[in-house]
């Protein structure tokens, strides 16, 4: 009980500041939108983000996984539970407690299972139907690098890791490490491409 109190606590300290995260969250999906807030005030990006709140499911679950977390951190009892049920009604997002995600990662569209002792660095844009998490028997999920792009329907599975600006393609399945710059596809993923290879 004491160490898994122990073990909560860590992983809650590595979560990102909630209006970092936040306005780094509505950066990126403003550019990839075609709105780029590269020089804009905080203000300005804040007033962004709760647009993108508005008029998209996957931004408004991003943002209650981000309030959850800081919920979580703070010690507060049934409100991130009630963030996480929200998350899931309204875009399909389900990220567990143990996920750390980096500030700036674009979820483009809802659907998306990330579970386990989870990393997602800077960057990263995941899409639709994509599951991050364990195989049977494990508590240690992947560990994602920043830049990185995960096509819809991928499942990356296990103590994996993917490295910085790989591109794991539509549908593969990630059941072993993955180089840095490295183009992955197939079921189990293989690689096809390496940047500078």
């Amino acid at each position: 009980m004491q160490a898994d109190r122990a073990f909560r606590r860590q992983i809650r300290a590595r979560h990102p500041h909630l209006r970092r995260a936040l306005l780094a969250d509505a950066r990126i999906h403003s550019a990839h939108r075609g709105r780029r807030l590269d020089s804009a005030s905080g203000p300005r990006v804040a007033l962004e983000a709760l647009r993108l709140m508005w008029e998209s499911d996957s931004f408004l679950g991003q943002s209650l996984y981000r309030l959850k977390a800081r919920l979580q951190a703070l010690g507060v009892p049934i409100l991130p539970r009630i963030c996480h049920r929200l998350a899931m009604v309204s875009a399909q997002i389900q990220i567990g407690d143990p996920v750390v995600i980096q500030p700036g990662v674009h979820l483009a569209h809802g659907q998306i299972v990330i579970d386990g002792i989870v990393e997602v660095g800077s960057g990263t844009t995941i899409f639709p139907f994509v599951t991050i998490g364990l195989v049977a028997g494990q508590f240690v999920g992947p560990t994602i690098g920043p830049q990185v792009s995960i096509g819809s329907g991928a499942k990356v599975l296990g103590p994996v890791t993917v490295g910085a600006r790989a591109k794991v393609g539509a549908n593969a399945v990630v059941l072993d490490d993955v180089p840095t710059e490295a183009t992955v596809v197939g079921a189990p993923a293989r690689v096809v491409g390496e940047r500078g290879g």
